[in-house]
């Protein structure tokens, strides 16, 4: 008896850890808020700074500058949840995708090079540091936080040349939780009826103290109320 009571406890500790490995994050919230958007190419509303004339590769060069902008920014944001690891995945992803990393940021120079003009480096400055800021934080840090930590472990998962498949993939949602949204397991609440006191006119009684049918009748319906 006592051995499969250790079986057991051992399977069940088994699957918390599973499931936990899934989602290292998830202690953050409930339930985590949906926030997963469709792929992008870089020239989406409200991806990053507007790029006119992008070529499609400078457009991915653009994503990926982002994703990595976004990753430093957790880093920076996020240690209060060491758990999320997002400054040990963000100085991996430098080491392993370094390559592709420099590779994007040679062209974005080459794209305000080309439109720019003499200012070019003045506009790109600007561009890194619109781009930084544009992922600071505060009321929806903790989604923000979460999502960065899945997006690192994503971007760790990448073979080296292929990071940008996760910047195609992830940059909606890593904007998306930038804005603050609730726990789900809050955002619906279950409907409960509030009862009806019956009347307390004598007149509606009968001698058995039971309440009389045209008096149960006259009773409005029980309205239907949120819990908050």
């Amino acid at each position: 008896m006592a051995y499969r009571s250790h079986r057991l406890l051992a399977l069940v500790g088994l699957l918390l850890v599973s499931a936990w490995a899934g989602r290292a994050s998830a202690y953050l919230y409930w339930s985590f808020p949906n926030i997963a958007g469709a792929p992008v190419h870089g020239d989406e509303p409200g991806i990053g700074l507007p790029m006119p004339g992008a070529t499609p590769a400078e457009l991915q060069a653009h994503l990926l500058w982002n994703m990595r902008s976004g990753l430093n920014v957790a880093a920076l944001q996020c240690q209060f949840s060491p758990i999320l690891r997002t400054v040990p995945h963000y100085n991996n992803i430098l080491n392993q995708h370094a390559k592709e990393l420099t590779a994007a940021y040679k062209v974005l120079n080459g794209y305000f090079k080309r439109t720019g003009g003499k200012t070019w480096q003045t506009q790109l400055d600007q561009y890194t540091t619109r781009t930084y800021n544009g992922f600071s934080t505060m009321h929806a840090q903790l989604s923000f936080c979460d999502t960065a930590a899945s997006i690192g472990r994503e971007a760790l998962s990448r073979r080296k040349g292929e990071l940008w498949k996760t910047a195609e993939t992830r940059m909606r949602e890593f904007r998306n939780s930038l804005v603050p949204i609730g726990d789900l397991a809050f955002a619906v609440h279950p409907l409960v009826a509030t009862r009806i006191l019956p009347p307390l006119d004598p007149k509606c009684w009968d001698k058995k103290d039971l309440l009389k049918k045209k008096c149960a009748a006259a009773m409005p319906a029980a309205p239907v109320a949120a819990l908050s």
